[in-house]
């Protein structure tokens, strides 16, 4: 059986595959990207943007060397870049992707992957039909407390998880201004979807049944999204909770329980990069140091596993098609929090509020 000190939640990887990797799309978020992947020793050889300072930017701060491009077809129509970082908002994404894929590049598409299951879906579908693999940056997966928590449940370590209650207190309020204030579900879509995916991944093999969640506005907050949202999900023989509270300007906290008939694991902290992690079993109490944070090193985790993935001729345990299933029970979270509903995953195609994204 697995040690506690035996469980690998740093990212890894590939032994010898060291492709050269174009980012489109320079955002804010990309220098958590970049900063991973140089740190990692990846090579980053394009960078594209519509805004060509932006990806300027990018070139000046992780690699001078990288040509820069405004227009993202130029990127990948190069003949020496093996895999395209995805890096644009979900509605532009779709064309790029698809252009990869279809350029035969291996795809990491930022999250939420996409708007609809449906082209999600195709997505797929395309990239198996050009023998190339289509991953998500999941990167919630390799923040350390999470990732070590997967690897805690995959031992077996708490044995056949019941429950896992994950709450959030944080200040969200930063997007004032910004693009990300037009989503209406900011909080249960762009943000939970992480919360969304890392519940699926405690509960493997054990898909949601259905979903019931809600949402509300705080009295006077300063942006227009609600700020506050919550989700009850069921599984067979288990159940989860998931709370978030986005306006949290004092006493920031974040925190994860996941009980089993073997052992519980708990994790807390005033931040997503800040925790620590106890697991307690009929052995005895075990508190690992965990090293590293979310960001930027997560990042290099999704992109990690996507090349050892390719490296090994395998699926990436993050690939598009496991996302899709996360994201099928986020937009049926949504959904319900629209009607007061419990809704079934894989039965709302699309993400309501669409008109506002």
């Amino acid at each position: 059986m697995t040690t506690f000190e035996e469980i690998i939640y740093k990212p890894v990887l590939p032994k010898h595959y060291r492709p050269r990797i174009g980012l489109i799309g320079c955002g804010a978020i990309t220098g958590d990207h970049l900063t991973a992947y140089k740190n990692a020793g990846l090579d980053v050889v394009a960078l594209c943007d519509v805004r060509l300072e932006n990806a300027f930017e990018r070139q000046r701060k992780h690699y001078p060397s990288a040509q820069v491009y405004s227009q993202w077809r130029e990127v990948i129509d190069r003949d020496d870049i093996d895999v395209i970082d995805v890096a644009t908002h979900p509605r532009e994404r779709v064309p790029i992707i698809e252009g990869a894929l279809k350029a035969r590049k291996h795809v990491l598409s930022q999250k939420p992957f996409v708007l609809d299951l449906d082209t999600g879906e195709r997505l797929i579908e395309l990239a198996d039909k050009n023998n190339v693999l289509l991953a998500v940056n999941q990167n919630g997966r390799w923040a350390p407390h999470f990732s070590y928590a997967r690897g805690v449940v995959d031992a077996g370590i708490l044995g056949d998880v019941a429950s896992a209650h994950l709450s959030v207190q944080w200040d969200h309020t930063w997007v004032k201004g910004r693009e990300f204030e037009k989503i209406k579900h900011l909080i249960l879509y762009d943000f939970g979807i992480h919360w969304f995916d890392i519940v699926r991944c405690f509960f493997r093999g054990n898909e949601p049944l259905r979903v019931y969640a809600s949402y509300a506005s705080t009295k006077g907050q300063v942006i227009r999204p609600p700020l506050l949202a919550q989700a009850l999900i069921e599984f067979e023989n288990a159940q989860a909770s998931l709370e978030f509270d986005a306006e949290t300007y004092y006493g920031p906290q974040d925190r994860t329980v996941l009980v089993g008939n073997l052992g519980t694991l708990i994790s807390s902290g005033p931040e997503l990069r800040q925790q620590t992690l106890t697991v307690t079993t009929a052995q005895g109490q075990f508190t690992p140091h965990l090293e590293g944070k979310w960001f930027p090193d997560a990042f290099a985790g999704t992109m990690g596993e996507l090349l050892c993935a390719i490296e090994e001729k395998r699926q990436p345990s993050n690939s598009a098609a496991d996302s899709l299933k996360s994201l099928a029970l986020c937009f049926a979270a949504v959904a319900s929090s629209e009607t007061h509903e419990a809704k079934v995953p894989g039965s709302v195609r699309t993400i309501p509020g669409l008109d506002r994204e």
